[in-house]
C-alpha cells in the first residue's frame, strides 16, 4: 500500500519529505535514455502513471518519458541507440512509441513525449496543443498522483518533482486534480472514468471538492466516444473492488449517463408496507463477490447484468408480493442492447446472454430432490460455463443472515456434487452430442433442412433426459426411429 513506497528511498520516514529514488529503483536501460537525452542537452524525465506505481510498488512495464524539446527526433536516437522496436511515431502529437529489453526489467513498452501545454474546445476533449515547460506539463495531468516527475538527467538523475502534492496524496489514499476539478474534468471529461477507475484500482478516496465537480460536470462524458468510455469502464470492472468505482459513477450521474439500464435498477419500492431489496446495490455487491474469485471480465459483466430485466418485469400482487417473472429472458434482449450501444466486442455477447439467462436455474436444484434428467439438462444448456455459472449463482447470495448464508451454500455443495455424480456416470462433463447434424444427414440419406434439426433436438432431449444411454450405437438407433414416425405422421 501507499505507505510501504517510504522503503523505496534513502533514509526517510515520510513520503513528504522523499527527494531523490536510488539508482536500484530505476532500470538500469532507463540511465541510458538519460545519458542520450544529456548528449542531445534535454532536460528528460519519467512522468506519470510509472512514477506513481514505483512509490506504490506496483509492477509497472508502461514507461512515460518527457522531454522538454523536440521529442520526436530524440525518440528516434533512443530507438536506435537501444534497438528500439515496433516504432510508431505520432507526429500530430509529437510522441512515439516501441519496446525495448532491460536485463533485469525485461520487455518495457516506452512512450517518449514532449513538454506540452494543452487548451480544449467546449465541445471537444480532442487538445489543441503546443509546446510547454516542465511546469505546464503536469499540470494538465489528470490527479496529483499522476502529476510526478523523476528526472533522468545525470546531474540530478532520481531527483523527484512534486508540483502539486502528489506524494502527500499517495500517502494519504486521496484522489484529488492539480488544478481546479472542474476544470480538468470540463477539459477531457474520460478523467470522470478514470478518477472511478483509480478509487476503485487503487482504493484511493476522491477529495470532496472532486465528487462535487463530478456530480456537476457529469453529463460532459456523452461528449467521449463509448470505445474510449468503455475503455475505462472494463479497468473498473477488472480492480479488486469494482462496486468502490461503480457507486461513485452511479452516486455522481455519470452511470446514469453511459448505462442508464444499470442505473434503472436502484431504488426500493413499497407497497403495503412491502418492499424489494435495491437491485443496483445487491448487484454491486454482487460485483464484488464474482471479483474475489474470478479475473474474468466477462462473468463479472454479467454479475453486473444478470437482474438487468427487473425493473422491467417487477409486479406486485398482494397474493405474492413483489415478482419479477422472465425477467431472464427479458434480460438477455437488454444486454444485447447494451453490447450495441456501449460498442462491446460481441464475441463474448452469448456467454453474458448465457450467464444471465440461466442464473437462476441452480437455484430450484438446490432446494429439492435433485434428478439426473434435471442435472442433465442444467450441464447440457450451461455447457462449458458450467463452473463460471455456478461461481455466478453462489455470487448472488447476498443475505446478511449468516445462517441463511450456510444453508444456501450446503445446498448448492449438493447439487455441484451431483453434477460430478452425473459427469462421471454419463461423461457429460464436457457435453457433445453422440451424432451430429452430419451424421444424420449420412445415416438417413437427408440433405439440410429442418428434418434434420428435428431428429437431432429429439436426440439430445432422450440422452440428456435418460431415455436412451450417452452411446454412438444408441442414439443412430433413435434417430432412424424419430425419423420412421415423422415419415409416418407425413403420410398420414
Amino acid at each position: 500500500m501507499p505507505h510501504s513506497a517510504t522503503e523505496r528511498f534513502e533514509g526517510k520516514n515520510s513520503m513528504q519529505s522523499m527527494k531523490r529514488f536510488t539508482d536500484s529503483d530505476i532500470p538500469e536501460v532507463l540511465f541510458r535514455i538519460g545519458d542520450l537525452a544529456d548528449r542531445e542537452n534535454l532536460p528528460c524525465y519519467l512522468v506519470g502513471g510509472y512514477v506513481r506505481d514505483m512509490l506504490m510498488q506496483r509492477a509497472c512495464t508502461d514507461i512515460d518519458i518527457m522531454v522538454v524539446g523536440d521529442p520526436v527526433s530524440f525518440a528516434k536516437r533512443v530507438r536506435n541507440g537501444l534497438n528500439g522496436r515496433n516504432f510508431v511515431l505520432f507526429e500530430r502529437f509529437r510522441t512515439a512509441q516501441f519496446e525495448i529489453t532491460d536485463s533485469i526489467a525485461g520487455s518495457l513498452k516506452i512512450e517518449i513525449v514532449g513538454a506540452r501545454k494543452e487548451s480544449y474546445n467546449p465541445d471537444s476533449r480532442k487538445p489543441i496543443t503546443e509546446t510547454g515547460t516542465l511546469e505546464d506539463d503536469l499540470s494538465r495531468r489528470d490527479f496529483t498522483i499522476n502529476a510526478l516527475a523523476v528526472s533522468l538527467n545525470a546531474h540530478d538523475r532520481g531527483t523527484l518533482i512534486d508540483r502539486y502534492g502528489g506524494l502527500d496524496d499517495l500517502e494519504q489514499g486521496i484522489l484529488r486534480t492539480p488544478l481546479e476539478a472542474e476544470q480538468t474534468f470540463s477539459d477531457d471529461p474520460l478523467r470522470m472514468m478514470r478518477a472511478a477507475r483509480f478509487a476503485a484500482q487503487l482504493g484511493f478516496r476522491p477529495e470532496p471538492d472532486m465528487v462535487a465537480a463530478l456530480n456537476a460536470m457529469h453529463e460532459r462524458i456523452r461528449i467521449v466516444s463509448r470505445e474510449r468510455i468503455s475503455q475505462e469502464f472494463f479497468k473498473i470492472m477488472l480492480s479488486p473492488t469494482p462496486s468502490t468505482g461503480l457507486k461513485l459513477l452511479h452516486e455522481t450521474g455519470i452511470l446514469g449517463d453511459i448505462l442508464p439500464e444499470v442505473t434503472a435498477m436502484a431504488g426500493i419500492e413499497q407497497v403495503d408496507g412491502l418492499g424489494h431489496k435495491d437491485t443496483l446495490y445487491h448487484t454491486f455487491q454482487v460485483v464484488d463477490n464474482v471479483a474475489r474469485h474470478s479475473d474474468n471480465l466477462w462473468l463479472r459483466v454479467s454479475a453486473l447484468l444478470h437482474d438487468i430485466a427487473k425493473p422491467a418485469t417487477k409486479r406486485f400482487t398482494p397474493a405474492s408480493g413483489w415478482t419479477f417473472h422472465g425477467h431472464e429472458a427479458v434480460g438477455i434482449r437488454i444486454v444485447s442492447k447494451i453490447f450495441k450501444s456501449m460498442r462491446w466486442p460481441l464475441e463474448p455477447l452469448d456467454y453474458v446472454q448465457k450467464m444471465v439467462r440461466l442464473h437462476h436455474r441452480p437455484i430450484p436444484l438446490s432446494k429439492e430432490e435433485i434428478t439426473d434428467s434435471a442435472i442433465r439438462r442444467l450441464m447440457f444448456d450451461a455447457g462449458e460455463d458450467l463452473d463460471d455459472l455456478m461461481s455466478l449463482c453462489r455470487a448472488d447470495v447476498t443475505s446478511k443472515n449468516p445462517r441463511k448464508v450456510m444453508r444456501i451454500m450446503k445446498n448448492f455443495g449438493n447439487v455441484e456434487e451431483k453434477i460430478a455424480e452425473v459427469a462421471e456416470k454419463d461423461l457429460l462433463a464436457r457435453w457433445r452430442p453422440p451424432v451430429d447434424g452430419a451424421d444424420i444427414m449420412r445415416t438417413l440419406g437427408l440433405s439440410e433442412g429442418k428434418m434434420v434439426g428435428i431428429i437431432k433436438s429429439r436426440m439430445e432431449n432422450a440422452v440428456i433426459d435418460g431415455i436412451i444411454p450417452y452411446d454412438r450405437d444408441a442414439a443412430i438407433a433413435y434417430i432412424r426411429q424419430v425419423y420412421d414416425e415423422l415419415q409416418g405422421g407425413c403420410r398420414s
